[in-house]
């Protein structure tokens, strides 16, 4: 099994940054793919960006050019940098490993772009 632990999700200002991180433990060895989703109220839930094992990256493109998704394998943790935030960004941001068709999710942790 892999445990997630997602944090450094809050308020913000539009315009403004925050960084979300999630940690990993358990059978890291197993993950093939991490990946940052997200789900606004009355939404689907929807990819936002990933990195491969290898550190290949995906962005979906409302994020692209604003948001950085990297991995440190010492700390087993990928992170999500999320710059020039805006208000349709407000939603619950969930991380996922996965390792081929399988997968497991974070708790998620909420971010909320308003002035």
């Amino acid at each position: 099994q892999v445990q997630l632990v997602e944090s450094g999700g809050g308020l913000v200002q539009p315009g403004g940054s925050l960084r979300l991180s999630c940690a990993a433990s358990g059978s890291i060895f197993r993950i093939n793919v991490m990946g940052w989703y997200r789900q606004a109220p009355g939404k689907e839930r929807e990819l936002v960006a990933s990195i491969t094992s290898g550190g290949s990256t995906n962005y979906a493109d409302s994020v692209t050019g604003r948001f950085t998704i990297s991995r440190d394998n010492a700390k087993n943790t990928v992170y999500l940098q999320m710059n020039s935030l805006k208000p349709e960004d407000t939603a619950v941001y969930y991380c996922k490993a996965s390792w081929g068709l399988l997968g497991n999710w974070g708790q998620g942790t909420q971010v909320t772009v308003s002035s």
